[in-house]
């Protein structure tokens, strides 16, 4: 099979690094605006099968020429390309998936589904670690269940070691992180969906071995779960893990204006405080530091007429021998496995789809399993 990655960033290389360990892939293409990170991405992680091309993600003609030489195509490009990138692979008959990052984006996205099932190709938006991976796990955990009741999902990408003054450190782009924080946060409580705001409801769990951190509500985290599983489940949220202390300190900056498009004069120049404050993560929080993913997804509900409840937990870690972060393994590695499978025939609905929907959990496991992505699952009382 071949598969074409979109993006040669930190996930695009890490996308194409699974790829290129995947012995059933015979070509991978890597497109990106900039040709010579491109080419050396291809060299030193594409095992000798990546062949490196120039490509702007908002030339959807060309793209779709390019498309067409290929079985399946990842976007690993920010949101906002991902319609325009979708519906070339359409017309290009490959099937596609993403990382997704922006509720919107993927809602313009599910309207392809007449045009992706006439094409014949499968279509999945929003993969990567969460929503992603542990939408997939979700599903699995909810089918233990006799009466699924509660699904909660707390997700982080961490530094080993945290410094001051946020404990945290750039994983993805600083676009998506401040995208969650300010976004409105979609939930399921008592059966009906509501919104909730971003940066609320703080909470604090364990992870054995690790101690305590806090958990908090940010935008995007369950994506299409409460759509498939609105009529089945009353309660479902997500929060995303952090050490003690950061979310208060986070949002003081929110509060102060920092995440503001709209543009502001100082000495003249006018300047957007968004930009600015990108800008200043990106330099001030990418310290290039052994990183850490935890997950922690929690299902409740009924199993022969008992209540019990379900942990499945995932700790990772920075992998010193291929130079990987955590954070690239669990979110470009998913998108990866489910990319391989559509191309190689092991998901057969054709459409525009939600992951838990069509992609096999047991099967999915085995291939996070296979990578040392270790799932942990245990019954709690």
């Amino acid at each position: 099979m071949n598969i074409a990655v979109v993006g040669a960033g930190l996930m695009g290389r890490a996308a194409v690094y699974d790829l290129a360990h995947n012995k059933d892939v015979e070509k991978i293409g890597l497109f990106d605006i900039n040709l010579s990170l491109a080419r050396r991405i291809a060299r030193g992680y594409g095992g000798g099968k990546t062949l490196a091309k120039r490509l702007d993600a908002a030339n959807t003609k060309l793209a779709q020429k390019e498309f067409v030489n290929y079985h399946a195509v990842i976007s690993a490009v920010t949101y906002r390309y991902n319609p325009g990138l979708a519906k070339a692979a359409i017309r290009a008959g490959a099937h596609f998936v993403d990382m997704g990052g922006n509720n919107d984006v993927v809602a313009e996205e599910f309207k392809l589904h007449k045009k992706a099932k006439a094409a014949g190709v499968m279509m999945i938006p929003d993969c990567g670690l969460a929503p992603g991976m542990v939408s997939i796990i979700a599903a699995g955990d909810i089918g233990k269940f006799d009466k699924p009741e509660s699904l909660h999902i707390r997700v982080g990408g961490l530094p080993q070691k945290p410094r001051p003054p946020l404990d945290y450190q750039m994983v993805f782009s600083a676009e998506g992180l401040v995208n969650e924080m300010v976004e409105p946060v979609l939930a399921v409580r008592n059966g009906e969906k509501i919104m909730l705001d971003p940066m609320t409801e703080i909470e604090t769990l364990t992870f054995t071995g690790l101690g305590k951190f806090e958990a908090f509500t940010t935008s995007g985290g369950i994506s299409t779960l409460p759509k498939t599983y609105g009529r089945i489940l009353k309660n479902i949220d997500y929060k995303i893990i952090r050490y003690p202390g950061h979310c208060e300190k986070f949002k003081a900056m929110i509060g102060l204006g920092f995440s503001d498009d709209r543009k502001i004069e100082i000495d003249g120049v006018r300047v957007s405080p968004r930009s600015v404050f990108k800008t200043m993560l990106n330099k001030s929080l990418s310290f290039d530091e052994p990183d850490m993913v935890l997950v922690q997804v929690i299902t409740e509900g009924k199993v022969r007429g008992r209540k019990r409840r379900h942990v499945s937990e995932i700790i990772d870690y920075y992998d010193r021998k291929s130079g990987l972060t955590a954070m690239m393994r669990c979110t470009a590695f998913p998108v990866a496995i489910i990319a391989a499978m559509a191309a190689g025939g092991k998901i057969k609905a054709t459409g525009v789809h939600p992951q838990e929907s069509v992609v096999d959990p047991d099967l999915f496991e085995r291939e996070l399993a296979a990578r040392k992505i270790r799932l942990v699952r245990r019954w709690m009382k």
